[in-house]
């Protein structure tokens, strides 16, 4: 008889999405099978440490309480020979004030699912150790990961093949902090007002400014580099904004797309997690021809960046003339049983649980096809 699946879920982290993650995390380990999956929980901190129980405390729940008293650290070891996960006691020795750390092992594992929003998580960081491990995890590698992750490098990249974004620059923290001047007239040369500033590096709307002025661009760029070094300015339209869902690896399927109608200006970080007020338009009121070229971009976007498991590719539809732009593709998109990714392969004839299966296989069958690869040379 075949055991069950060891699945590792990883929440939390280093992101201004850490809440965020801890309610995807809460949708994802209700859906996953006891009957087919032997569950391991793993929570980091906001200051980077990987927490796990040792008995029977309930990760999540400590992180959702505040109190992580309990829980015990855990890592992962760079050893693809023992794909485990071990916990990391602390033993005082008597004799002396050091002591020493005890590792020991806490449970093997076949499949980590990371449901880390943005830095340390999503940008191929969690991927790379991952890699090292020599475990299956769900969702893109590390190039697709970092591409994905820093909106600037994925413009870059989709410009490079002649896919429709809208004009930005980027502009460093550094340069915010030393020469501010320099950086608003950078912000300038792309389009007039209205820009949107945004972290280059982040995703649930946080840090992201309308500017309508001087006094806004200053503060939004000012805000924007809180939370990372590398900052996006982009050209603002009056513009619906259009979701899509992707699932697979090389050979990946769409959904029908969505529509986002924001409670706010914008669909900032209020109108997605605090208000509640925003609606979700599944599917979206568009054209046959609008949904079969947003359906083709969304593959090209997926494919060109070497997406895999899964990915929300977001669209702008310009109101006035109709222009169809990619905004961002997420490798990790929301997931709670009310985040768009999901909630788009529901109305597409996917349940999350089934969604949440479908993706551990292909975790395992993109390692399958990784453990193809010869890493040494092979001699005549």
């Amino acid at each position: 008889m075949q055991h069950n699946r060891h699945i590792g879920v990883i929440f939390g982290g280093r992101s201004g999405e850490h809440e965020v993650s801890l309610a995807s995390a809460r949708s994802i380990l209700a859906a996953l099978d006891p009957q087919k999956y032997t569950v391991t929980q793993i929570g980091i901190t906001k200051d980077g440490v990987w927490l796990g129980s040792s008995g029977k405390e309930n990760v999540l729940d400590a992180f959702l309480k505040g109190d992580t008293s309990a829980l015990v650290p855990v890592t992962l070891l760079p050893d693809p020979t023992h794909p485990n996960i071990y916990t990391v006691k602390h033993r005082s020795n008597t004799d002396s004030a050091q002591g020493e750390d005890v590792v020991r092992y806490l449970s093997s594992l076949d499949v980590v699912f990371p449901v880390l929003h943005g830095t340390y998580g999503e940008d191929g960081t969690l991927q790379g150790l991952l890699e090292l491990n020599s475990i299956a995890y769900v969702g893109a590698g590390v190039v697709g990961s970092a591409v994905g992750m820093d909106k600037g490098i994925f413009k870059d990249v989709m410009r490079a093949h002649n896919l429709p974004v809208l004009d930005w620059t980027v502009v460093t923290r550094s340069v915010i902090e030393q020469d501010l001047e320099r950086a608003i007239q950078q912000a300038l040369a792309v389009a007039p007002f209205p820009l949107f500033v945004k972290p280059a590096n982040l995703g649930s709307s946080v840090g992201i400014s309308k500017c309508s002025s001087r006094v806004d661009l200053v503060e939004g760029l000012m805000d924007a580099a809180r939370y990372d070094r590398r900052v996006i300015i982009e050209r603002g339209i009056q513009a619906r904004e259009i979701e899509i869902s992707v699932l697979g690896n090389e050979d990946a399927i769409v959904s029908e797309p969505g529509e986002i109608i924001p409670s706010r200006e914008f669909y900032s970080y209020e109108a997605k997690y605090i208000d509640n007020r925003s609606e979700l338009i599944i599917p979206a009121s568009l054209s046959v021809e609008t949904v079969r070229k947003i359906k083709e971009l969304a593959i090209l976007a997926y494919r060109i960046i070497d997406c895999a498991g899964m990915a929300r590719v977001d669209f702008f539809l310009d109101k006035k003339d109709g222009n169809l732009f990619i905004s961002e593709l997420n490798t990790i998109p929301g997931f709670t049983q009310i985040s768009m990714y999901p909630k788009l392969w529901e109305a597409s004839g996917i349940p999350y649980s089934q969604l949440v299966d479908r993706l551990i296989e292909l975790a395992l069958q993109r390692k399958a096809e990784r453990d193809h690869t010869i890493y040494k040379r092979m001699d005549n």
